[in-house]
């Protein structure tokens, strides 16, 4: 299978489609496993991960631990009623389904693609090599990206990085998992904020790790008393943080809060991972990020490509100064297989700075958006929730009122084909029942307006 215009993945995910579409049953259709499918296509496993991944987000196929990956069966309307199942996993068998509107994601890409020069470069690559490249065993992901990386994060002598501290995997929860099972953290106590990302809650929650919710306040700070009870009262082996903005509600940690939980952090010496997955996503700066007020000895730092290169660079990456052995083992028992050719792709993105320009250019994208989406809220739904504009992201946080139950919003919007994601699923614990959350990094081109306002109908039907 060669790349000609569409990226591998994009190939292998029609190819997919039109297996799963060929076979009409209503029962279980078991798909090949990632190895099969790549020796079947002559593709990488990576490209395979990025087709079924996507087909996942459909709700076209769902994945079964220590078993693989399987068609759903039944029809769309079955599929809608979702009696049976929680609300994350209706969420997921109905998010980009054909007729739904997705009113909460959080792909920034959409508004701004990086597409077209990824793949320019990638050309420029393929001329330069014009066999398949042999960049030999690099289990740890291509040195170029890994050596750009580096020279990213690295911001004077005293605090620098060096490729041999970065990792590369197939996503950000892979390089997750990498954590949870490197540091041994199975059993153990992870703190985080919320609220937090439902992906990175269920993550954890599936790698028997105990998770310890710390609430923001409105205005994004931390509660330093209730967090230095939590430390002196729990075993938190690991704290996971965002560098600089929540990337649920967006709201920006003032500065010396943020100074002041690092130092609590340093004197309780708890191992940080900062989640920098939305750091370049903040509209202004407050401050240095929280990698920079952590003892570099017990820090990590986690971030991936994919909320500003889309699917089409989904690899996961990540910075540690200690534990090499243990890194190197596990990555080497994995052997991830990786495209070089795409890696190479990024990484030069990242030297020549057409990264850092497409970011900038999504930032403000993204804030006129968030402005525009501000403005219909006021319009459509001014009466039904409260919000603050938030100060990154892709975005708004909205508190309903009380007495509104969003899980009958959340159902009947989905029999409408209109799917939220409520408060709940940013929480293991119970907490943002009467949250909702709004993005403006969606597809434009749909009726927004109307899809507001028949959010605004069900909540007065709820309300009622």
């Amino acid at each position: 299978m060669k790349e000609k215009d569409d990226f591998a993945y994009q190939a292998v995910y029609r190819y997919l489609v039109r297996l799963i579409n060929e076979v009409q049953t209503d029962s279980t259709l078991k798909l090949p496993s990632l190895r099969q499918l790549a020796r079947r296509l002559r593709v990488s496993i990576s490209t395979i991960q990025s087709a079924y991944a996507l087909l996942e987000q459909e709700g076209r196929i769902c994945s079964v631990p220590k078993s693989g990956y399987y068609a759903v069966p039944g029809s769309f309307e079955d599929e809608l009623a979702g009696e049976g199942h929680s609300v994350l996993e209706r969420l997921y068998r109905n998010v980009r389904r054909p007729g739904c509107t997705m009113l909460s994601g959080d792909e920034p890409h959409l508004l701004l693609s990086l597409e077209s020069a990824l793949q320019t470069m990638e050309r420029e690559l393929v001329r330069q090599y014009p066999r398949p490249l042999d960049s030999g065993f690099q289990p740890f992901g291509d040195l170029e990206l890994r050596s750009a990386l580096a020279a990213r994060y690295t911001r004077d002598t005293r605090d620098c990085w060096h490729a041999e501290q970065v990792y590369i995997g197939p996503d950000l929860l892979g390089m997750l998992k990498a954590v949870v099972q490197v540091l041994q953290l199975g059993g153990s106590t992870v703190l985080v904020e919320s609220p937090c990302t439902w992906t990175l809650l269920r993550l954890l929650q599936s790698l028997n790790v105990q998770v310890l919710e710390m609430p923001l306040a409105e205005d994004g700070r931390v509660n330093l008393t209730d967090l230095d009870h939590l430390l002196l009262e729990h075993p938190v082996s690991l704290a996971i943080l965002p560098s600089t903005i929540n990337p649920v509600r967006g709201t920006l940690q003032p500065a010396d809060n943020r100074r002041a939980m690092a130092q609590l952090l340093n004197r309780y010496r708890i191992w940080v991972l900062e989640n920098d997955s939305h750091g370049e996503l903040a509209f202004g700066r407050n401050g240095p990020p929280l990698r920079e007020l952590i003892d570099p000895q017990r820090l990590l730092i986690l971030g991936s490509f994919d909320k500003a290169l889309g699917p089409e660079a989904p690899y996961g990456y990540l910075l540690c100064k200690q534990f090499d052995q243990r890194w190197q083992e596990y990555f080497l028992l994995r052997a991830f297989d990786l495209p070089p050719i795409r890696q190479k792709a990024v990484a030069r993105l990242c030297n020549t700075g057409r990264l850092d320009q497409h970011l900038a250019d999504l930032r403000h994208l993204l804030e006129q958006r968030m402005q525009g989406m501000g403005e219909l809220l006021d319009k459509h739904l001014g009466c039904w929730l409260r919000y603050e504009l938030p100060a990154g992201g892709s975005g708004i946080w909205t508190q309903t009122q009380q007495g509104v139950d969003l899980r009958q919003v959340f159902d009947t919007l989905l029999s409408q084909r209109l799917v939220i994601a409520p408060g709940e699923l940013f929480s293991l614990s119970g907490l943002h029942r009467q949250q909702l959350r709004i993005s403006y990094a969606l597809d434009w081109t749909q009726d927004v307006p109307a899809a507001l306002e028949q959010l605004a109908g069900v909540l007065r039907q709820a309300r009622g």
